[in-house]
């Protein structure tokens, strides 16, 4: 049985909690290692359980507490090269923590977490996908400008997905964020937009997705409802039922609650 739980998600923080009897890993820590801690308690899990923090890029927004956390707690911390030497650039990052740079894939208790690339405006951005010893598939997938041909395989016959819906584009380009800002979010390096995450969710219902989770959701280009609906929109119109064919939620900001596969 593995528990999944969006701690975080959206531009003031993101940390997923993914878990089952043998392993309970991290990805991402974009909050205080306090305000981590506290969520961990919140829905049973002790922070000293953790095995491994897994870090998709150096983004503040994913590496906050990292630091903190990963020393109180004496975790490893996972990151591809490029990730691991830019967060290496900062003094700070240079304790006691114990860095290993992730390669292609990582073992943990017979739980396999695998890297795959995603396009994003940092100096080296990844997602993750898990297959864990129970025959379960997750793939956490956020910060991307565009669905590539390798996030499409990672996410492809995962069990439960975390994807990003950031924003609706109208919102963006008519809101108030100065137009570089715009462009950058909208741009291949940016963040995924409601309609290009919908596109993708018919063939990943068809391939065995039986759980989507919607997530970095703006707060001031998008809606929680504006995501969901374009979702569950696109899947009708293929003839995929909700609650039927499959679960969809909106990660919040701060605290989902436990999703058991």
């Amino acid at each position: 049985m593995v528990r999944f739980c969006p701690l975080f998600s959206g531009s003031s923080g993101n940390s997923t909690y993914i878990s089952n009897a043998s392993f309970s890993i991290l990805i991402d820590i974009g909050v205080s290692a306090k305000a981590i801690t506290d969520a961990l308690l919140k829905i049973g899990s002790k922070p000293d359980e953790i095995d491994a923090i897994f870090i998709t890029h150096e983004h503040t927004d994913h590496i906050k507490g990292v630091r903190i956390f990963a020393s109180k707690f004496d975790i490893p911390v996972y990151a591809n090269k490029v990730t691991m030497n830019e967060l290496l650039k900062d003094e700070k990052f240079k304790t006691s923590v114990e860095y290993r740079v992730m390669n292609k894939s990582v073992d943990i208790n017979g739980n396999i977490i695998s890297a795959f690339s995603t396009p994003h405006d940092s100096v080296s951005s990844c997602g993750y996908r898990i297959e864990t010893n129970d025959n379960r598939v997750i793939t956490v997938c956020t910060d991307i400008g565009y669905v590539t041909e390798e996030i499409r395989n990672a996410l492809n016959g995962a069990d439960i997905i975390l994807f990003e819906s950031n924003h609706e584009t109208n919102m963006l380009m008519n809101g108030s964020y100065p137009y570089p800002l715009k462009l950058r979010i909208a741009s291949d390096t940016g963040h995924l937009s409601n309609r290009c995450c919908a596109e993708e969710l018919p063939q990943l219902v068809k391939s065995g997705t039986t759980r989507i989770v919607l997530g970095h959701v703006s707060k001031d280009n998008n809606t929680p409802l504006l995501a969901e609906t374009t979702a569950t929109s696109t899947l009708k119109m293929h003839g995929f039922e909700r609650d039927l064919d499959y679960i969809l939620t909106v990660a919040k900001p701060s605290g989902n609650g436990i999703i058991i596969v």
